[in-house]
């Protein structure tokens, strides 16, 4: 872009014509020019010719593209980074008293009366003090457990959260007894799936919301100013007996101010709340078993990794235990695909593992009818002894699936025969943890941590195999898609959790007679 500039010799005036105008968004703009002065042959004005060129540089956003969380929303919906801002306290404000001139003689004693009223109409406490007016209360922020929340992925789309300031002091700088205080300022409330973890950024444990309506403050709001009264030194000390908020020098309208809110960098990790966890290889069936005995409709396709975030499902009571059978109801949890490298970040990686976390249960879906089904269970139960050991200590039922093809039910026999001779006799551990364990065994920015019992430590649990593990407390065959011996898998889970249940409560009872 070239402009000419005219500049007499006594003084340089610019005049600039523009040649067009430019229109758009507000850039960081970086420009270079050059300059070529030239004076004309009387020598009485001189010309400039400019040449600038102008080079934007676009500012990424901070916050997640839209069109990542519509492809790839399993990366992100369980996990996010927020930032919220508390309210800042409302300001009071500096009063005087009205003034007060003696009675002239043409006043009657109807208007003294009058006045005297309204000098004791002002608000006091139960001490005769004077009751002044104060700022508002800066909004909290809260953050509650939602049932109707799934994932996290609508914080990505806002990852700030401010809440309001509160109200001034609306006064015209005279106390009356009209003067009321600042409109505190409402909480600003944030919904989070059932399960969410909330901590500070890098920092320590907030609250781990896992049950619904559970809620924690995360921001305190400020605190309102308080007011002050303006009052001439030879009357102060008379005023001082009736209020202390009498102002002494220019350095108490600090007072005056509200204080300010505060802004928290929050970290918030999602861990399905669920009884019973599926796991498996990819393809082993492990949807079609949760939409068969739930009415949940999972997505389902013959293509590995059909499964990218986890779904949820209601499996129906014991109908055995007559009115007890709806006590008896739990969910279940329909984990992706692992594979072998999983802890490695092969395939979807294994940081959905982090789901199993609350589960009492878990079930090994096998594909019996793959080449080698006893690898395929080995391999699993290895990267979940890689990711944490705890994890095979739990109870676990294995359903060996898809035995209505010929092949599968060939080797039925020999493939039940060799997994209950992988692992021990112990008996399992019951990790139907309480709210205060699974508190205590959070993820660290390393990885997961766990929650070990101080004569075990970690390098001893990593050391152990998985023959040195409980082996499954029952090995099913079933075919989910031609319904064969469906009810047979459903027993073996039931019983399997009614055993949870009740170790579960006997633990309870004991550490209730310890106390």
């Amino acid at each position: 872009m070239a402009t000419l500039v005219s500049l007499p010799s006594a003084y340089l005036t610019p005049r600039l014509t523009i040649d067009k105008l430019f229109f758009g968004p507000l850039l960081p703009i970086s420009t270079s020019t050059k300059h070529n002065w030239d004076l004309n042959k009387s020598g009485k004005s001189r010309f400039c010719t400019t040449k600038s060129r102008l080079t934007t540089r676009t500012k990424e956003s901070p916050s997640t593209n839209p069109d990542t969380l519509l492809k790839e929303p399993h990366k992100y919906f369980d996990q996010v980074i927020i930032t919220v801002r508390s309210g800042d306290g409302g300001h009071g404000a500096v009063l005087t008293m009205p003034s007060q001139q003696r009675a002239t003689k043409w006043q009657g004693k109807h208007e003294n009366k009058e006045k005297s009223k309204k000098k004791l109409s002002y608000k006091r406490d139960f001490d005769g003090s004077l009751i002044l007016p104060v700022g508002g209360h800066g909004g909290d922020v809260v953050i509650y457990a939602d049932e109707g929340k799934d994932t996290l992925l609508e914080l990505h789309k806002k990852s700030r959260h401010n809440a309001k300031r509160g109200g001034n002091v609306a006064a015209m700088g005279v106390l009356t007894s009209q003067l009321r205080d600042g409109l505190a300022a409402p909480t600003l409330r944030i919904p989070v799936p059932v399960g969410t973890v909330v901590k500070r950024k890098r920092g320590k444990l907030l609250a781990d919301l896992a049950q619904p309506g559970d809620e924690v403050l995360v921001a305190r709001g400020g605190q309102g100013g308080i007011s002050l009264i303006e009052m001439p030194e030879y009357r102060r000390k008379k005023l001082m007996s009736l209020t202390t908020n009498v102002m002494r020098d220019e350095s108490d309208k600090v007072l005056v101010l509200g204080q300010p809110g505060e802004e928290v960098s929050l970290e918030l990790i999602l861990r399905v709340v669920a009884d019973v966890g599926l796991i498996g290889l990819p393809n082993a069936g492990k949807s079609t078993l949760l939409a068969a005995i739930t009415l949940a409709k999972p997505d389902i396709a013959d293509y590995p990794f059909t499964t990218l975030m986890p779904n949820l499902g209601r499996l129906d009571g014991d109908p055995d235990l007559g009115p007890g059978q709806y006590s008896s109801e739990a969910t279940l949890a329909d984990l992706p695909g692992l594979i072998e490298g999983a802890h490695l970040g092969k395939g979807l990686g294994r940081n959905f593992l982090r789901h199993l976390r609350r589960t009492r249960l878990l079930v090994h879906v096998v594909d019996a009818s793959a080449d080698d089904p006893l690898n395929d269970y080995i391999t699993v139960r290895e990267e979940l002894r890689m990711y944490n050991p705890n994890y095979l200590e739990r109870p676990y039922v294995v359903v060996l699936n898809k035995i209505d093809l010929p092949k599968a039910r060939d080797k039925l026999p020999h493939l039940t025969e060799g997994i209950l001779k992988i692992g021990s006799d112990l008996v399992h551990s019951e990790l139907g943890m309480s709210s205060r364990d699974e508190v205590q065994s959070l993820p660290t920015e390393g990885g997961e941590a766990t929650t070990l019992s101080p004569a075990i430590s970690v390098e001893d649990k990593m050391d152990k195999g998985i023959e040195d593990y409980p082996r499954p407390a029952a090995v099913v065959g079933v075919s989910v898609l031609k319904g064969i011996r469906v009810n047979d898998m459903l027993k073996e889970i039931r019983a399997a959790l009614r055993k949870c249940r009740d170790s579960n409560n006997a633990l309870e009872l004991s550490a209730r007679s310890r106390e």
